[in-house]
């Protein structure tokens, strides 16, 4: 990763799948990125990432822990109301895409997309949205490290 892209973020934290970039206004979280392996942490000066990095921590820790983050508006009426739906799904489940587009009235196609749009995940748990007998894909990717943590992810919740 380029020191470029490096310092577009307020941090960056190393997690067991590689790091999570995280980006903050003055008072609310704006996005969080799934960052290969081998990229380098780098310290936040900010409050707000601070406590976002220490979070994320905790639930790399324990699945079980409970984000309490403000989280920048974002997204159209549409994706809030599928992160909406994937907050709801407990933590160590997964629902398919298909079965959320049915509780939404939606289609699959249009749950994934909104899925892969959603830019605080592990906070708006994506990861928790499969497909009907495989994994699906992951943050707009079907393969590579992106899907190697998503596999993470639930592997990680559901050993607890």
């Amino acid at each position: 990763m380029s020191s470029q892209t490096q310092s577009s973020f307020d941090g960056i934290m190393l997690a067991p799948f590689g790091a999570l970039g995280i980006r903050v206004t003055d008072d609310a979280i704006t996005e969080v990125c799934f960052l290969p392996p081998g990229t380098v942490a780098h310290a936040s000066v900010h409050p707000l990432a601070l406590e976002a990095q220490r979070q994320l921590d905790a639930y790399l820790h324990d699945p079980q822990h409970r984000f309490d983050l403000p989280l920048h508006p974002a997204g159209s009426a549409f994706q809030q109301r599928v992160w909406a739906a994937i907050s709801a799904i407990p933590c160590g489940q997964v629902r398919a895409y298909g079965h959320l587009a049915e509780t939404l009235g939606s289609a699959a196609r249009a749950v994934g997309q909104a899925c892969g749009a959603n830019p605080y995940p592990i906070i708006v748990p994506c990861h928790r949205v499969v497909a009907q007998h495989a994994l699906g894909g992951f943050a707009h990717s079907r393969g590579g490290f992106l899907l190697d943590t998503k596999a993470w992810l639930i592997q990680h919740e559901r050993r607890r």
